[in-house]
């Protein structure tokens, strides 16, 4: 086996075991194509993970070498859950448990709440969670495997200073990478336009309290809630603390079907309709309307940008401190405005991941420097301004001791790694019974099997 290929081993195909609805769905007409011990390979289960690599790679072929590749991993990570069984290694109770509490919270979040969850994919909190605790069990059962295997692994300096004298040729040159602070300021819309929307919402209101129109209807012609108006505005069922307070305040004071007068939050103005209530439990749905900023609206805040601009540019006050001051993006002004990969959650970045708004205002600018306030819109379409501080620019450069040595020595455990696990294979293999489906005879990384 290729040991670099191997150290790559436990960081790739877990996921594949967060995926039960489509191996179960699947199975009724699947394929077993190798087994290992009391444990199965189905056809399913290595078209999915090569159907995830191709959409990681821009949904180019997988070409067939690398399918090999891919089925001799999840064929190594079921010797690992074998051996697990023989070797009595399973994770707790209570592991199982908080693993599958956070995933259902990361449903959630991505659903907008527990309750939207069976909106959306038609099963039950309490169903998904009992579909995915067999894939939660074998993915923690692979991670212990990992730390038992590796425990013992250590490197030194010196290691790793063979290692790059070994491999610096060969090892790729990095992107440049960027730390980068933003100030957002998101403009204070007139009382005329105000209340002008709230006209249009109370007039909803008296339709659909008139017979003339159904709640329903305008919500899924009006509401600027991406995430409810196809469904009419309905929210689902939510607990306390889910909302805003404005918001939940409003739809608590109201009884089964009465309508709200128009409320303002954050997020715009609402009509908001209770359709049931259970204990800290209700069940409502609104039409969100934003009200739309003027010229003037938008003038004044790119004025007060400019000025707090000048402010920092005449050393008055630090880019951190104002945008801890006025920024409007409440999850970077907690951090003075710095941004953070959503990949590794770091504030150094690669530039090849930005969005591409931001990569081409940074791109002509210098470390330190103070962008100009530019047009700025948020996710959901909310105009205003962007003020950025580029903090850190490290350009490509091949890879050194002296620059990068943290990825250096993770690339040298790595294939430690690789090579720990080689022996463990070359042993383990001997005391499992496996057989590998005679259609993958051709590839030939799996013949010493």
């Amino acid at each position: 086996m290729n040991k670099n290929f191997l150290a790559l081993l436990f960081a790739l195909l877990v996921g594949t075991c967060l995926q039960p609805s489509v191996a179960q769905e699947q199975k009724v007409v699947d394929k077993v194509i190798a087994k290992i011990d009391n444990h199965i390979v189905l056809k399913s289960d290595l078209d999915l993970a090569v159907n995830q690599l191709s959409k990681q790679n821009n949904n180019m072929p997988v070409p067939e070498r690398i399918r090999c590749q891919i089925f001799q991993q999840l064929i190594i990570n079921k010797m690992l859950l074998a051996k697990a069984e023989i070797d009595t290694v399973k994770p707790s109770d209570n592991e199982v448990q908080s693993q599958l509490d956070r995933r259902m919270d990361m449903l959630a979040k991505q659903a907008g709440g527990e309750s939207k969850i069976e909106m959306y994919i038609g099963k039950t909190a309490a169903q998904l969670k009992e579909e995915y605790r067999p894939s939660i069990i074998e993915q923690l059962t692979l991670q212990k495997m990992q730390q038992e295997l590796s425990k013992d692994i250590k490197i030194t300096p010196r290691q790793v200073k063979n290692f790059f004298a070994r491999m610096k040729d060969s090892l790729p040159e990095t992107s440049q990478e960027v730390q980068i602070a933003v100030l957002i300021k998101m403009p204070t819309v007139n009382k005329t336009e105000t209340n002008r929307v709230k006209q249009l919402l109370l007039g909803f209101r008296e339709n659909i309290l008139a017979g003339r129109a159904e709640f329903e209807d305008l919500a899924s012609k009006h509401s600027e809630d991406l995430g409810s108006k196809e469904f009419g505005g309905d929210l689902g069922w939510q607990g306390r603390g889910v909302f805003v307070p404005p918001f939940e305040a409003a739809a608590l004071k109201l009884k089964a079907g009465e309508i709200s007068d128009p409320v303002e939050s954050d997020f715009g103005i609402h009509l908001i309709q209770l359709l049931e209530r259970r204990g800290n439990l209700f069940h409502a749905r609104h039409i969100l309307v934003r009200p739309k900023p003027s010229t003037e609206d938008l003038k004044a805040v790119y004025t007060f940008m400019d000025s707090v601009r000048k402010e920092i540019t005449n050393n008055k006050i630090s880019f951190e401190k104002a945008a801890s001051l006025h920024s409007d993006d409440k999850m970077t002004k907690m951090r003075g405005g710095m941004m953070t990969s959503e990949e590794t959650g770091e504030t150094t970045m690669s530039i090849d991941n930005l969005e591409t708004g931001l990569y081409s205002e940074i791109k002509a600018m210098k470390v330190g420097d103070v962008s100009l306030p530019s047009s700025y819109r948020t996710q959901d379409g909310q105009e205003g301004y962007r003020m950025i501080l580029l903090k850190k620019s490290n350009p490509p450069h091949k890879l050194s001791l002296e620059t990068d040595y943290p990825a250096i020595y993770q690339m040298a455990l790595n294939e430690e790694r690789g090579m720990v696990l080689e022996k463990w294979f070359q042993k383990t293999k001997k005391e499992l019974f496996i057989d590998i489906d005679s259609e993958f005879s051709k590839c030939e990384i799996l013949k010493n099997l």
